[in-house]
């Protein structure tokens, strides 16, 4: 009886948005790969078939309770810089980064991004330590001490590599600190900590081949150069993509008939810019549809942390809300040409299985503090 009790809590709302999420972006890879009926055909297919897995996953990580994640902690921290390490040896490269371990080549239809994954590993490891360690939050030397979390990580993904995903997880660290009660002044410790450590990082950039793509991506956001032949071959992604948002109108030219997609002058548009899919098929009510249902995900989220039972489940759901919110805002952002091209994927929407499955994962971390908490106020 009280496992019966217990599912009477689960959060239909919230699966019903990622559901629709989910079914949306299955139909907008088909669109995209439209117009590459052998190769689109298997990745539609493939999507759908990640999406009915996915499903199950929320339901299992549902029913465990979120409390166990704590005491695997320390395995789970273990496990992704293992993860990430063996990226390092024996990683594929995908466009000059290596971020991939390669089951595709075991006969499994699917490659794994450790990155991915270790976002809501974070999430709980240092969830975890901030919940048990909450009191000390006040001193810098804690905050600081902190940074290890996400230091060890971090390293290991900028060597894949894999900027975007650092940038996450500095955000992700920052958010969990934040909902621990961080003080404004070491804010501003932090921020001109931020500061010295983009400058350098930036100055490596300039020095590493493999890197110096973010670096010219960066300049052409900051100062474009319109004249030049070479600022037009760095930024003809997001110049397709703002011709694909802009043709939408209001209404858009119909499912499967953009011709910015259908003729392939938009590229990556089942991945990166398939915002910029939905815009130019759906037009701006179509756009805005898609916004205001990543709005009304992440309140959901952020309730569930309201109402969690305890520290370590109200960060778990605010570590979770602040990733889906940070990737769609850039997704969205970049694809508008408001930020730098990050490669961020738009969650739930965008194809790939890493990325399905993980964001999966942690909406079943945010089902089990819900199903878990003392008092209903939904």
């Amino acid at each position: 009886m009280a496992r019966i009790n217990l599912w009477r809590h689960f959060d239909f709302a919230l699966m019903g948005i990622v559901t629709l999420l989910i079914i949306i972006g299955i139909a907008m890879v088909r669109s995209a790969t439209l117009s590459s009926p052998d190769t689109g055909l298997l990745e539609f297919s493939r999507q759908a078939l990640f999406a009915l897995i996915g499903i199950p996953v929320v339901l299992l990580v549902s029913a465990i309770d979120y409390r166990v994640w704590g005491g695997l902690s320390g395995s789970l921290y273990v496990l992704l810089l293992v993860l990430l390490a063996f990226v390092q040896i024996f990683g594929q490269a995908v466009f000059g980064a290596s971020r991939w371990i390669p089951l595709a080549d075991l006969g499994l239809p699917i490659n794994i991004q450790p990155s991915e994954l270790g976002k809501f590993i974070i999430v709980l490891v240092l969830g975890f330590y901030l919940a048990n360690h909450g009191a000390q939050i006040h001193k810098l030397s804690f905050v600081l001490r902190s940074l290890i979390y996400i230091g060890i990580p971090v390293i290991f993904i900028a060597l894949q590599p894999d900027f975007s995903s650092c940038i996450l997880y500095g955000v992700i660290w920052f958010s969990l600190l934040w909902a621990s009660g961080l003080r404004w002044e070491h804010v501003l410790v932090l921020a001109g900590l931020t500061a010295i450590i983009g400058a350098i990082g930036f100055a490596l950039a300039l020095q590493s081949e493999s890197a110096l793509y973010i670096v010219q991506r960066i300049v052409n956001f900051v100062l474009p150069n319109q004249d030049s032949q070479a600022y037009r071959d760095a930024t003809y992604n997001i110049t397709q993509s703002l011709i694909s948002i802009g043709s939408g109108g209001w209404f858009g030219e119909g499912y499967g008939n953009g011709s910015q997609v259908q003729l392939r002058f938009l590229k990556v548009r089942h991945t990166d810019f398939i915002f910029a899919t939905v815009a130019h098929e759906f037009g701006f009510i179509g756009s805005v549809v898609i916004i205001l249902l990543f709005v009304a995900l992440v309140v959901r989220i952020f309730r569930a942390a309201q109402i969690a039972r305890d520290a370590y489940g109200r960060l778990i759901c605010f570590g979770v809300g602040a990733v889906i919110l940070f990737e769609a805002f850039s997704n969205i952002a970049s694809n508008m040409n408001l930020l730098p091209v990050t490669g961020s994927p738009l969650p739930f929407i965008s194809y790939g299985g890493s990325s399905l499955w993980t964001f999966l994962f942690a909406i079943g971390l945010v089902e089990s503090v819900v199903l878990r908490h003392k008092q209903i106020e939904f």
